[in-house]
């Protein structure tokens, strides 16, 4: 084989430079002052002082690590709490926390199908959720964005067989919101489960900031799934399945992505039990993400951009191409705004997009300043 497969990995590389399709890893110090609108802090509560403490004195007290998968040494006390209060903010009887909301999806749905199942997936599903359904060996129907009635003919082509619909609340993409209550009264109609990835909601919508699916009132209901991630609103890392208790035992059993992988650190479980009592209280929070959120879209749709309707905290700006957003990007970087930059494959559809994400911890007048950087920049 020789070097032949490198200049074949150098060719692939080539292409992706030509069709505007090369990343870039951008490693930031400890004191960087660029005013953020990347990354997904949206109350702001990795530096708060309060979730700081909290991880500093599980740090002393655990060390640095886990030490090993949750069934071996990686489970703690703090571990254990940290799934009681999940549980009960999401309105589930029971949570597992998992070192990643990936890692959690891709656990959730191999767990709920099998060879004979259908997944209905919606078309803007995030990939952790795309990367599940590949790996269950279930058939999978992917319908049109938000379709209930495209959901509906899917569930009743299963013709009595297992079925699970898949969906994000928040959708990562565009920012747009799921009719989640349409959805899990399908899904009732057909005996199927509804599964409802809450990355982008919890912490964000529903009563003390439960998440979309709370705030569909839809807590505690039957047929009914949730995932989420810790490293968004919580500002934490790590993920989440919260449904009733034999799916937990289930996956406490069977689940290769919980069984096999190091537990997350138990500083960073602290650290995130910490945020989640904040989050809990802070629904100043969420009105001053939600006021941003809208002032956003007003002057971004006043300078003539095409631009989402955002549910959260998620903003997309529709780019020219992706060679246009790519340097669109990097003239917000020049003038210390970081934004994210979306395009194929990443995206969903063909368009290529800034996204733009709210931080209410961040001060007014310097997102106020990013958003005229992002309107002068643009190509």
């Amino acid at each position: 084989m020789g070097g032949d497969w490198l200049a074949g990995l150098r060719h692939r590389a080539a292409l992706r430079a030509r069709a505007g399709l090369t990343r870039t890893l951008r490693p930031r110090s400890a004191g960087d002052a660029v005013i953020d609108l990347a990354g997904n802090d949206y109350l702001g509560l990795s530096r708060h002082p309060t979730v700081l403490a909290a991880a500093a004195e599980a740090l002393r007290g655990y060390g640095l690590g886990a030490t090993g998968s949750r069934l071996v040494r990686g489970s703690t006390d703090a571990h254990a709490a940290l799934e009681r209060e999940l549980a009960d903010l999401i309105g589930q009887p029971a949570a597992l926390v998992y070192s990643s909301g990936y890692l959690a999806n891709l656990g959730a749905i191999r767990a709920l199908v099998g060879p004979r199942a259908r997944i209905v997936s919606d078309a803007h599903a995030h990939a952790s959720l795309i990367d599940g359904c590949r790996i269950s060996r279930a058939e999978v129907v992917v319908t049109p964005h938000a379709s209930v009635p495209a959901v509906r003919s899917a569930l009743a082509g299963a013709a009595g067989r297992p079925a699970i619909v898949v969906t994000e609340s928040i959708f990562s993409v565009d920012g747009d919101l799921a009719p989640l209550a349409e959805l899990h009264e399908a899904c009732l109609a057909h005996d199927a489960i509804l599964l409802v990835d809450d990355a982008h909601a919890l912490g964000v919508l529903g009563p003390s900031g439960g998440g979309g699916v709370a705030a569909a009132g839809l807590a505690g209901a039957e047929n009914l799934v949730v995932t989420a991630t810790l490293s968004k609103s919580v500002g934490a890392a790590g993920g989440v399945i919260a449904g009733p208790e034999p799916l937990i035992t289930h996956l406490v059993d069977t689940g290769r992505t919980f069984i096999y992988d190091t537990a997350p650190p138990p500083a960073v479980v602290a650290g995130a039990r910490a945020a989640l009592t904040l989050l809990r209280d802070g629904d100043g929070l969420r009105a001053e993400l939600a006021d941003r959120a809208a002032h956003a879209v007003e002057v971004l749709r006043g300078a003539g951009f095409e631009v989402s309707e955002p549910a959260g905290g998620v903003i997309s700006v529709t780019a020219p191409g992706p060679q246009e957003a790519v340097a669109w990007a990097a003239e917000c970087a020049s003038h210390g705004v970081a934004v994210g930059c979306f395009r194929p494959p990443s995206t969903p559809d063909t368009r290529s997009r800034l996204r733009l994400t709210v931080n209410a911890g961040i001060p007014r007048d310097d997102f106020d300043h990013a958003l005229s950087v992002i309107t002068k920049a643009a190509p």
